[in-house]
């Protein structure tokens, strides 16, 4: 938490909001070759009239930037209740507010978010399911055996279904603390056809969780890149400012002035027991799961028992084509996985009752 007297505090003067960078906006003939991009399939010549009308309302909010066209007043609990928010924003965070009273009510059950990091399942290009996913099926079944509601939320959906989007973090963060909203107001952007982001379902469902199970595995040293876009969006929820109204949305002027005050970093995930397993199958394995587990923890999430976090290569250097065959083998790898499960929920379980952490009530005198 930062104090009124930190030295982030002791400066008066707002930066200058630096500019010059984005080419903005798109030629018109631009934004019609990249429109047009979308109707490529012949099936849609028939409907050519229509589809330009519709360009034409779009162009119209493009080049007006119409991002969130539809907004109503904030309402009580906000500094400014008059001020007008994004519907969408005000309807997800209504959602994350029920889903902190169940989390928090003693008498619901424990709940787990089970990850599958893969982007590969038998509807993507390779027509086949991963490796992970089995991984993932085993931690389920171990978990409901002990009476653990599992959440499960497979990222491999972003590559095999349609309009299923993650959408790249901007870094409002970057500018000033206070200007990353919890939950994040950069999307949906109307104007530039930015829509069906699938965070705003996902901040309730981690939310939910008294735990979060990830298993993943390592592409080319790092997380796969649809874990990695939830990752990255995921920094709202780690210092993020629930209230919009204070920095009038975007006004990033407004949002260093706030953060000069002294900004309060509030943790809105912390305390949520956490396990990660990690496969390869030649390199990155550790690097990953040390990097997640770091992340996780930055975020003051707890760790379960030291079973809960793995790294393991399936089939060290061996043939792709046979890496199912070769996992088939591997069962000191499953039992490795319900291991991993086993301490979540125990974890899990000894939160709930009240266990309370070497490092509770301490305050970090370097909050970002």
């Amino acid at each position: 938490m930062a104090s009124a007297k930190s030295p982030r505090s002791r400066r008066r003067s707002v930066p200058k909001v630096r500019k010059g960078q984005a080419k903005w906006p798109l030629t018109r003939e631009q934004f019609t070759q990249r429109f047009n991009e979308r109707f490529y399939d012949p099936a849609f010549a028939a409907a050519t009239p229509e589809i330009d009308r519709i360009r034409e309302i779009a162009a119209e909010a493009y080049f007006e930037a119409r991002k969130s066209p539809r907004r109503r007043k904030a309402g009580k609990g906000f500094a400014l209740p008059g001020y007008q928010l994004p519907i969408e924003w005000l309807e997800t965070r209504a959602r994350i507010r029920a889903a902190e009273r169940q989390q928090r009510n003693r008498r619901s059950r424990s709940r787990v978010l089970l990850i599958c990091g893969a982007s590969r399942n038998d509807k993507t290009c390779p027509g086949e399911i991963s490796k992970t996913f089995r991984l993932v099926t085993t931690a389920r079944r171990t978990l409901e055996a002990r009476r653990i509601e599992v959440d499960l939320l497979d990222l491999s959906a972003l590559t095999s279904e349609y309009g299923r989007v993650i959408l790249p973090c901007k870094a409002c963060v970057s500018t000033a603390m206070p200007l990353c909203h919890w939950p994040c107001s950069c999307y949906p952007n109307h104007a530039l056809g930015q829509v069906n982001d699938w965070m705003n379902e996902l901040y309730p469902r981690w939310v939910a969780a008294h735990g979060v199970m990830i298993i993943t595995p390592v592409y080319w040293y790092q997380a796969p890149s649809g874990l990695k876009l939830m990752i990255d969006r995921l920094v709202c929820a780690d210092g993020g400012n629930p209230d919009p109204t204070t920095t009038r949305l975007k006004d990033p002027a407004l949002a260093k002035a706030l953060e000069l005050k002294g900004w309060h970093y509030p943790r809105h995930l912390a305390g949520r027991a956490f396990s990660v397993v990690v496969h390869g199958d030649a390199e990155g394995a550790d690097t990953l799961r040390r990097s997640l587990v770091d992340w996780l923890s930055a975020m003051e999430l707890v760790p379960a028992g030291a079973a809960a976090s793995l790294d393991r290569y399936v089939g060290y250097y061996e043939l792709y084509a046979t890496s199912h065959e070769t996992l088939d083998r591997d069962r000191a790898l499953f039992e490795e996985v319900r291991n991993a499960a086993r301490s979540l929920s125990n974890a899990i379980r000894l939160i709930r009752r009240g266990r309370r952490e070497p490092d509770d009530g301490l305050r970090t005198p370097r909050p970002k």
